[in-house]
């Protein structure tokens, strides 16, 4: 059996159990992993639909252009069904979201258009403002219209909700997904209360977006509005996508926990998937009080963390927003800064005044002194060369292995601070730190000194 073309494989993604993220819960505890479909998102479902019913009604005709802000999932998704059906691409995202996005919506020969992110929605330099700006000029296009558009709802009740039902044999009863446009929970939530009115659908909000305090008061408050990090989930606007009335409860996360868990999901369950999906299980958690043993709760992951590379799983992004603790615990940690630069060594069998002349150069304290088979056989340091050079000036132009001190400690990667604190005193001035590759990197007192200082 094959598939015709790539459009035929979006959607039937497997629903796997969470273990080690989820333990402390009462229930089953089981993912939807969007990342299957071609476009690696759950967006491919509803942006086939789109497609496929503008083209039915008229409004999408051959050769045409699709224009539509996005985030870069439903950007993606629309670019693939572009590909396969002849049309154009142009699409506007705004400038918080991740490169990856946006060189991955290039890749597929999409034209892609950056605006600024903290600016009013009614702003015409927004995104939203940009995308309908562009459909309604250029000729023979099509403005998708994500958020307003029925389509996007309706993929979800015909195809994610049916999948969900099917594959917990009807035995769900809670689904939880981050909410943006609103038709990923709009349409399943139909779907599975039509089924049974008694299974809840809860709404994973972000602290910077409206849905939480609409739901709960009807009111759209401004003073709820403000820029955060989270990405493909919460907004400032209210798209006509969110039916509250298909939703029972909305739970914020935030930037942090989002972040923090998504990156526990790699770590723990083996699943690389993006922000919105550390947001959703995070916010399962903190409703622990509201599950009890006999809950089947199925919670959707929405896209692949390949789009996350340089922020959730990139440790230096994190640290200088505050996300991960930037005190260096291990010699790892000590060694970050510079891990990428080659080590400076002199060999036993090099003169002195080269080796001093070396650390001159660099203007470095110490050196390790290698063996001619790659061995680590000792160490010379600027004092201790300088004080054997004025004893005796002809030094200079002895070997380095006559004049040499006791070899610098080496410890693994994983040894602590503490341990490396212990190890760097007056006679000895560095450690050499191994990986497990078998590199060598050296940490002097100055890099200690750094660390216990930051």
């Amino acid at each position: 059996m094959y598939y015709n073309d790539i459009l035929e494989t979006i959607g039937n993604t497997p629903l796997v159990k969470l273990n080690k993220t989820v333990e402390s819960l009462p229930c089953v505890v089981l993912a939807k992993i969007e990342t299957t479909n071609p476009g690696n998102s759950v967006k491919d479902r509803m942006a086939l639909k789109m497609v496929l019913d503008a083209e039915a009604d008229g409004r999408l005709k051959p050769g045409g252009t699709i224009v539509e802000g996005t985030s870069g999932n439903t950007g993606m998704g629309l670019a693939i069904v572009g590909v396969i059906k002849g049309y154009k691409c142009i699409f506007v995202t705004t400038d918080k979201q991740s490169k990856e996005k946006v060189d991955a919506l290039k890749a597929v020969g999409a034209e892609v258009i950056v605006c600024p992110t903290d600016v009013d929605p009614k702003d015409p330099r927004s995104y939203y403002s940009v995308s309908k700006r562009l459909g309604d000029e250029i000729p023979n296009a099509w403005y998708v219209n994500q958020y307003d558009n029925p389509s996007n709802a309706v993929a979800h009740y015909e195809s994610t909700g049916p999948e969900i039902w099917e594959q917990t044999e009807g035995k769900v009863t809670h689904f939880v997904v981050g909410v943006g446009t609103g038709g990923t929970i709009s349409g399943v939530g139909r779907y599975l209360k039509e089924k049974n009115p008694d299974v809840q659908c809860w709404g994973i909000d972000t602290y910077g977006s409206i849905f939480k305090k609409m739901h709960e008061t009807g009111e759209f408050d401004e003073k709820e509005i403000y820029p955060y990090i989270t990405e493909g989930i919460g907004e400032d606007i209210l798209p006509e996508n969110v039916n509250f009335d298909m939703i029972d409860h909305f739970e914020k996360v935030t930037d942090k926990d989002g972040l923090l868990w998504q990156r526990k999901l790699a770590r723990e369950e083996g699943m690389l998937v993006g922000n919105s999906a550390g947001s959703a299980v995070k916010g399962i958690l903190q409703c622990a009080h509201m599950l009890k043993p006999t809950d089947v709760v199925v919670v959707l992951f929405h896209d692949h963390a390949s789009r996350y590379m340089s922020k959730a799983f990139n440790d230096e992004w994190m640290k200088e927003r505050g996300f991960l603790d930037a005190t260096p615990k291990t010699a790892e940690d000590m060694i970050s800064a510079h891990r990428h630069l080659p080590m400076l060594t002199v060999h036993d069998t090099d003169h002195v005044k080269a080796a001093f002349d070396l650390m001159e150069k660099h203007g470095i304290s110490q050196l390790p002194v290698m063996s001619a088979d790659g061995e680590y056989v000792g160490s010379v340091s600027d004092h201790h060369l300088l004080s054997q050079l004025l004893k005796n000036p002809k030094l200079a132009d002895h070997k380095v292995s006559e004049v040499m001190q006791p070899s610098f400690p080496m410890v693994a990667t994983s040894a602590s601070i503490d341990q490396v604190s212990s190890l760097i005193n007056k006679e000895n001035p560095a450690v050499l730190v191994k990986e497990l590759s078998g590199t060598i990197h050296i940490l002097t007192k100055y890099d200690l000194i750094g660390a216990l200082s930051s």
